[in-house]
């Protein structure tokens, strides 16, 4: 008798467990999908000047996907390695590279003018847009994309500072809606 009582426990415990582990992978999956929409909950937002003088805003791009960078044209090694690999991407799109706009946003407006765009964006031969305003435009800017920078003091680096910055890419569609990013590399 005290065998049958002990196997409706074992049992009902069991059954406990289960409805627990269910529970679980179905809060998990809720999280994800929160956590998915939190993401794409960011749009494309900019009013910035290009390198060639011109206003730009998410509109000029509508109906085009958005890869967008945010770097300097000074930085020693991250800008200009993911640009790179920009221009290889855009490459390997073919005839579908019409359909992506790639974009380069400052992070130093005081170095970083239209002129110094236009010198810095074709060295990569991807079509790439330089983005440049005034700090408040690039904060503001900053503030519609998951992304930081700093200006940081350093002697040795031009005019004696540097900047750190995030280094994602980040793909928008061409509803200016965030879609994916990569991290450095």
């Amino acid at each position: 008798m005290k065998l049958k009582a002990f196997r409706k426990v074992l049992w009902t415990l069991a059954g406990i467990a289960t409805l627990a582990f269910v529970w679980l992978l179905l809060w998990s999956d809720y999280r994800a999908d929160q956590s998915r929409n939190d993401e794409t909950a960011f749009r494309a937002i900019f009013e910035l000047t290009d390198h060639q003088g011109m206003i730009r805003t998410k509109r000029d791009f509508s109906g085009r996907w958005m890869l967008v960078f945010f770097g300097f044209t000074n930085c020693p090694d991250i800008c200009p390695t993911t640009l790179s690999e920009v221009t290889t991407v855009m490459e390997g799109l073919g005839n579908d590279a019409s359909k992506v706009q790639p974009i380069f946003i400052s992070v130093d407006p005081e170095r970083d003018t239209p002129l110094e765009l236009a010198n810095y964006v074709p060295l990569f031969n991807a079509g790439i847009i330089g983005l440049t305003g005034t700090p408040e435009q690039i904060a503001a800017t900053s503030k519609t994309f998951p992304i930081f920078f700093e200006r940081i003091e350093e002697a040795t680096a031009p005019d004696g500072y540097t900047m750190a910055h995030t280094s994602h890419l980040f793909l928008f569609d061409p509803e200016a809606g965030f879609a994916n990013s990569w991290p450095y590399g």
